[in-house]
């Protein structure tokens, strides 16, 4: 699993790829979470293009950034997801408190 991000104005985009699962999302979560930290972005936006597998640790990731946003008055976006990881999180309710972005 690799986590690249790149800052533009208060946007922070998050480049995942390989698979989130419970033996990455903490490696990824922490990386994540420090990047918010420093930048307190007003968006932020989860990149999912280049990730091949997740399982129910991918919307705990989800799930966590965005209670971690809440506190830093940001917003978050899910871009480039497969469908069956989109279908998985809008059956958990994500849909409700993120935006998904279609390509």
């Amino acid at each position: 699993m690799q986590v690249l991000f790149k800052a533009e104005k208060d946007v922070l985009t998050v480049y995942l790829s390989g698979d989130i699962d419970h033996h990455t999302s903490k490696k990824i979560r922490e990386a994540i979470d420090g990047e918010m930290q420093k930048m307190m972005p007003s968006v932020l936006k989860l990149d999912f293009r280049d990730v091949h597998f997740m399982d129910s640790s991918g919307v705990g990731l989800v799930m966590g950034r965005y209670k971690n946003a809440v506190i830093y008055g940001c917003s978050v976006v899910v871009s480039h997801i497969s469908s069956n990881a989109e279908k998985i999180m809008k059956m958990s309710g994500l849909e409700k408190i993120i935006t998904f972005e279609k390509d």
